[in-house]
């Protein structure tokens, strides 16, 4: 038996010892329902220190977790703080979740097309760490445009606009936001119990009836392996299930960057043309999936996605959004001071173009964050002009740098040497497959 630290006698006695815990999960046991209800307590309060904590996602990374473990965790983890509820709303709602990659801007057409439909669609975004841009950042670009809503606000924009895209407030899983910080730190983030745990203890408290999550494989991804992406997707898919939520999700390929932007103001401009009823295929295709899946679980399953693009309703919405939240859908966006265009080398079809670097380019280049803190340079980026299985004649542009410091130019560079190739016609061209590569759920 512990007592806590700064208490004697009989006060405070705690029912466990997590040193006790720890053992169990190195030695590749099982852990109860108390236990982890009182590890995650314990941890949030700051009773358990964080090496002790770092020592315990160690044992489960390497390890593993039962499912009923990985149930119990995340339960464990949405009882740490506050639940959303929107039975007030006169609408149904459905949400998406995205495990993030190069280029993927998908909730900015996304959240509009599918609340044109008449469901409210709370989407709770995050800001980007790494290689990773974050949905907010994007916004950002818009002049005027805010990411924190009151209570009253929020609501009032779902009711009558139909769908949010702001930040979560930090009384949403808490104990997920203590983890998340650690396996930053730790060496532990690509563990599938503490991934799928983390990404479901938000979203089911974040209340919303139905969620489809976009879970990525490949060099740009979380998770590089297909099967180690299906393992993901079908342990959140069962979790939302448990927990009463319809719950779906698609697999979906990073191995190239999503669209023709990689950034922040770029990317919003690509999300307006998908809106117009243009954009890239890919982006569009995955939008209209994605908006398809969650239409579906909203009760809507013969919705007319595409036509919602071509009318104009999806704009309509969009615009409504922005202006709800102080932003200015006609402003100018920013434009970088300095550029940069890299040109074939030689005539040919581009064979090969890997996400991950490309990420990484538009992360040195000021689009990204080293660090929580950091702040982002909106119109940083990259703007593909040809994608894998195009013809190219030498000289011809293949993707413009753009960044406010010249200086930034050569690091990006550097990122990206090696991972675009031009071969010949006949050649492999090196996609890693289908942009959808399967449903669970």
């Amino acid at each position: 038996m512990s007592v806590a630290p700064g208490h004697t006698g009989s006060m405070a006695i705690e029912p466990f010892d997590v040193v006790d815990l720890i053992r169990t999960k190195r030695d590749k046991g099982v852990l109860s329902t108390a236990q982890i209800d009182w590890m995650i307590d314990a941890y949030t309060r700051g009773y358990i220190a964080d090496e002790q904590m770092s020592a315990m996602t160690m044992a489960i990374f390497l390890n593993g977790m039962e499912r009923t473990e990985i149930r119990d965790l995340t339960l464990a983890m949405i009882n740490s703080g506050e639940r959303m509820n929107f039975d007030s709303l006169s609408k149904k709602t459905t949400d998406k979740h995205s495990t993030g990659g190069v280029g993927d801007k998908i909730t900015l057409p996304l959240a509009p097309l599918v609340a044109s439909f008449g469901v409210a669609v709370p989407q709770l975004s995050g800001r980007g760490l790494g290689h990773t841009g974050g949905t907010l950042d994007k916004l950002e670009s818009i002049p005027g445009w805010r990411a924190s809503l009151s209570n009253e606000e929020f609501y009032s924009q779902l009711e009558e606009v139909g769908a949010v895209i702001c930040a979560a407030g930090s009384g949403l899983a808490p104990a997920d936001g203590k983890l998340y910080s650690l396996r930053d730190i730790t060496g532990t983030v690509e563990a599938i119990p503490l991934i799928a745990s983390s990404i479901m203890s938000k979203k089911i408290a974040e209340g919303t009836a139905a969620l489809v999550l976009d879970v990525k494989f490949g060099s740009g991804a979380f998770l590089q392996d297909i099967e180690r992406g299906r393992e993901l997707a079908e342990t959140m898919v069962q979790l939302g299930r448990d927990a009463g939520v319809a719950t779906s999700a698609l697999l979906t390929n990073m191995n190239v960057p999503l669209g023709f932007a990689i950034g922040n103001a770029n990317e919003v401009r690509e999300s307006v043309e998908v809106l117009a009823g243009g954009g890239p295929a890919d982006v569009v295709e995955l939008t209209v999936a994605l908006a398809r899946e969650m239409l579906t679980l909203a009760g809507q399953p013969d919705a007319d996605v595409e036509g919602a693009l071509r009318d104009g309703r999806a704009m309509d919405t969009w615009r409504a959004m922005v202006t709800a939240q102080g932003g200015d859908p006609d402003a100018a966006l920013p434009v970088a001071r300095e550029t940069h265009v890299v040109t074939a080398s030689r005539s040919g079809v581009l064979v090969d173009q890997q996400a991950l670097p490309f990420g990484i380019a538009a992360w040195r280049l000021g689009a990204g964050r080293a660090r929580k803190q950091d702040p982002v340079q909106h119109a940083a980026g990259i703007d593909l002009h040809a994608k894998p299985g195009d013809t190219v004649t030498e000289g011809q542009p293949l993707f413009t740098l753009s960044a406010d410091e010249p200086a930034r130019f050569e690091r990006a560079l550097e990122a990206v040497e090696g991972a675009y190739r031009i071969g010949d016609v006949g050649d492999e061209i090196l996609t890693g497959g289908p942009l959808i590569a399967g449903r669970i759920g």
